[in-house]
């Protein structure tokens, strides 16, 4: 490998190391360095690496304006049976980015042009800062300045840190004249955001069952109490234990689907006051946030990792304690297991879509047939369903019904169907007549505002049939 736009080999850790980082913070792609290994690509190695990343990481911090932390990760790795070192630099949204010591100047400023670091013009420069985002939620002032951050600290602790008497400081809460600006809003103990999960009946937002706010709390809170939901909840694990093996299958990819929850919550504009939501449908969840990516390169970059964090004090404090492993890594996770085509961009939102697995879904028809011949129950809802497809059908039904009533149509479309069918018409009569469902209007039985509900009967059929009695 050689060094290009995006990478510079360093054979060890220089005096120009500020200088390398600042041109990759000021590139619209960011980069990679890697120290110990020389221009050619061979392989030289460090020693006391632990050491060295300490050190890189004061340099970085204490000599780079405006401040980058949240944009790099430094990073142990071994190649060939020694140990180097890999800085990851994401391009900042504060450029231009400069030498502490030099200033806003031709002499602190630099720009990555190939696989050189060059000095900026002055004409550049000052384009550079007239162009600065003046939205940041950095800058903008917290409208309650009677913030406590008792919930952040207890998150910093779990992580093995302490946040000290000026820990609001450090971790860039406050504006230039030591207010709290929206990210310290964000991350304190109350606040007025929330982010909904909604979860619909059918393929549509025509039949709402549940609608929920979380929030209005510190923002690690409200993205645990989210994961808590859509992992704990939501995103149910179908096992089958056969002769040979125990197959497992989950509604959604475990690891992208954290990840994307993560990015959402992260990366949403918060600027513009909207806040990211969670949607779930019977055939896919949707997550919108806010926020622009336009087409081309930078969509691009997106896909690849080297997107621009929106909000660096977020990305920090998510990496302080642990909930994302480095710069760049959420994106090619989520790509393992969904295509590009998951995710749509609009003028002002960016929407994730994860279909639920069929695989998944098939596993659970062959459980409940299974659960439901062991239970002496084939034969489901009696006369008129008597295979077990139609037994594993009515169970399948009643286990929609459990968190709410649903209309005819809207069970239809959580089964796969366009609309009500004769044989589903068959078999909610008899799911009736059963006393398992029943009508919510029951004087009115062919009302258009009709919807079935689970009755105690079938609630104690479904709870016993789960625990195989």
């Amino acid at each position: 490998m050689t060094e290009n736009n995006r990478i510079e080999y360093k054979r060890e850790l220089t005096d120009g190391l500020e200088k390398e980082v600042i041109s990759f913070l000021n590139y619209h792609d960011g980069g990679i360095i890697y120290i110990g290994i020389d221009k050619h690509g061979s392989v030289y190695g460090l020693s006391e690496c632990d050491a060295l990343q300490l050190a890189i990481k004061d340099r970085l911090k204490n000599n780079i304006q405006p401040s980058c932390l949240g944009l790099f990760d430094v990073i142990h790795e071994t190649r060939d049976g020694k140990d180097i070192i890999k800085i990851i630099v994401a391009s900042g949204s504060e450029k231009p980015y400069y030498l502490r010591r030099f200033g806003m100047s031709e002499k602190g400023c630099f720009i990555r042009i190939g696989s050189a670091s060059e000095p900026m013009s002055q004409h550049m420069i000052e384009e550079l800062f007239a162009r600065r985002t003046r939205n940041s939620i950095a800058r903008i002032r917290s409208l309650r300045q009677d913030l406590t951050f008792e919930q952040l600290k207890i998150y910093y602790q779990e992580g093995g840190f302490t946040l000290g008497d000026k820990f609001a400081a450090n971790l860039e809460l406050l504006t230039e004249d030591g207010a709290y600006n929206y990210a310290g809003y964000l991350l304190a103990d109350q606040n007025g955001n929330s982010v909904q999960v909604a979860k619909y009946a059918g393929t549509d937002r025509v039949d709402l069952l549940e609608s929920k706010d979380y929030g209005f709390c510190c923002l690690v809170k409200t993205c645990k109490q989210i994961l808590d939901r859509l992992e704990g909840v939501e995103n149910r694990v179908i096992n089958k234990i056969t002769s040979r093996e125990r197959i497992s299958r989950s509604l959604w990819n475990k690891v992208a689907l954290r990840e994307a929850v993560i990015n959402a919550i992260i990366h949403n504009d918060y600027s513009t006051e909207l806040v990211p939501k969670f949607e779930i449908f019977a055939d896919r969840l949707e997550i919108t946030s806010a926020g622009t990516i336009h087409f081309g390169p930078e969509q691009e970059d997106f896909f690849v990792g080297y997107s621009m964090p929106r909000n660096k004090t977020l990305m920090r404090v998510f990496k302080d304690i642990d909930m994302v492993e480095y710069l760049g890594s959420g994106m090619p996770r989520i790509l393992k297991a969904y295509p590009r085509e998951a995710y749509t961009f609009s003028t002002h939102f960016i929407r994730t879509t994860f279909p639920i697995s069929k695989e998944a879904l098939a596993l659970e028809d062959e459980v409940l047939k299974g659960e439901a011949k062991t239970s002496g129950v084939e034969s489901g809802v009696e006369s008129g369903v008597e295979s077990g497809v139609e037994s594993t059908m009515g169970l399948h039904i009643m286990v929609l019904l459990q968190p709410a009533p649903l209309s005819k149509a809207a069970i239809a479309q959580a089964i796969g169907k366009e609309k009500p069918t004769r044989y589903l018409n068959e078999l909610m009569k008899k799911l009736i007549e059963r006393e398992q469902v029943a009508y919510t209007i029951p004087e009115k039985p062919s009302s258009r505002l009709q919807q079935y509900r689970l009755t105690a009967k079938g609630s104690s059929y479904v709870k016993n049939l789960n625990k195989g009695q």
